[in-house]
């Protein structure tokens, strides 16, 4: 990465061209746009990328978001400096940063699918992305501080592919979603291969203060041969395709995990109250059924203190049901004995408690059979139970059936156990 600059007139110059590039046929635009982008292939290890964990990177994360976004006309300035969302509070949600030589100099959030949705759904119809099967996940609060939006986007590009290692590795999320201003769409479509959701613009976006947006998605299993077509040839600092997927970067900090969950969640009692209620007052400004659905997560007792009382008149004094903090993904096998031979089942368990389990099983399993689990629950940790399917549910993308188990062994307890009285991820380690 060059050395930063203030840029005035080269920031004015780069305005002007991308009022002409808008005037071009697409045709031609957009791989014109292919030709210009660029990338660092060097991994200079002063830029930095990780999940933000601690109260301080968070701070900066949410403090660059404030700013980018009051700039933009995207929110209202806020007292504290700082851009906090209700989806920030979530487990499901992951807040990476940027750090070059130990500052945070951009974020981006990564929000799976919670118990609030995502929100560009209030404004999106994301039914025909749900049909193509798969998770999603909704990349939101892209910020960049001023002093390095002129690096040729090394940290742009860089924020990118850990958004696409995380979602693919770690998050086993199939596709992206994204609202952005009609005046950046242009680069998500050719450098990127977003495509619309839908081709008109909506003019008065709330999750970005009215302003208008374009919302777009991206098939991660469809993205690599896009990229290879779209950048074939191409040098190495030009080629996107390289850079997302031959390149090992190594300046990126994955996290550190002893089981299968697919998600990260950092927020401390602390954090939350500090975030959600000192410094703003999400909390506060949420629906009972918003609020009910906050206990249905963090309904351990070190929370019960920083979690927002519901105020209606209505009964909410226990959610529907219970959701989970972490999300799982554990592969296995169920072995049954049908017809006096021994048969084995691929599964994926999805969901895990002391009694039992939920698992996706591609082939008809036979219920209220009584057989043996040999479970992945994480890359040093397997585990061994006696149980049987007693439901099935289809749920249009899989089938999956719930376990009932009669036997289990230390480390299926022990992994219970963590899931259900972790806060961090570091709980887990």
């Amino acid at each position: 990465m060059s050395e930063v600059k203030k840029i005035t007139f080269g920031g004015l110059f780069r305005k002007y061209i991308r009022i002409l590039f808008k005037k071009l046929p697409v045709d031609f635009r957009y791989p014109l746009y292919r030709r210009l982008a660029h990338v660092d292939p060097s991994s200079d290890m002063r830029l930095e990328l990780k999940i933000a964990e601690t109260k301080e990177e968070l701070s900066d994360c949410f403090k660059i978001l404030h700013d980018s976004y009051t700039a933009g006309g995207y929110m209202r300035p806020h007292s504290s400096g700082m851009r906090i969302t209700k989806y920030h509070a979530l487990p499901t949600t992951t807040t990476v940063c940027a750090k070059y030589d130990g500052r945070v100099v951009g974020t981006i959030s990564i929000i799976r699918e919670g118990i609030f949705g995502f929100p560009l759904q209030s404004a999106f119809d994301l039914t025909k992305v749900r049909a193509k099967g798969g998770r999603i996940a909704e990349i939101s609060s892209l910020a960049i501080h001023p002093d390095f939006r002129n690096v040729g986007g090394s940290v742009f590009f860089s924020l990118m592919k850990f958004v696409r290692e995380y979602c693919v590795n770690f998050s086993e999320v199939r596709h992206l979603v994204i609202a952005v201003n009609p005046n950046k769409i242009d680069f998500f479509e050719a450098i990127l291969y977003f495509s619309r959701l839908q081709e008109s613009v909506v003019a008065n976006y709330d999750f970005a203060n009215g302003a208008p947006a374009v919302g777009a998605t991206l098939d991660l299993k469809e993205s690599s041969g896009l990229l290879l077509q779209g950048f074939k040839g191409r040098p190495k600092k030009n080629n996107i395709y390289s850079y997302f997927y031959e390149m090992v970067s190594k300046n990126i900090r994955w996290p550190e995990r002893k089981y299968h969950i697919t998600n990260d969640p950092v927020m401390t009692p602390g954090m939350l109250d500090y975030f959600f209620n000192v410094k703003s007052s999400v909390f506060n400004d949420l629906d009972d059924t918003h609020k009910s659905l906050l206990w249905s997560i963090y309904d351990l007792a070190e929370y019960r203190g920083i979690l927002p009382m519901l105020q209606g008149a209505g009964d909410h004094g226990r959610p529907l049901r219970r959701h989970q903090r972490y999300s799982i993904r554990c592969p296995g096998d169920f072995s049954i004995c049908i017809e006096g031979k021994e048969r084995k089942f691929v599964i994926e368990i999805i969901e895990i408690s002391i009694s039992g389990f939920q698992a996706e099983c591609k082939l008809p399993l036979p219920l209220n059979v009584e057989g043996a689990g040999e479970i992945d629950l994480g890359l040093a940790e397997r585990s061994t139970v006696k149980a049987k399917a007693v439901r099935i549910r289809d749920s249009g993308t899989g089938v999956f059936y719930g376990f009932k188990i009669s036997e289990s062994d230390n480390s299926w307890r022990q992994c219970v156990a963590s899931l259900e009285v972790g806060i961090t991820t570091e709980d887990l380690r």
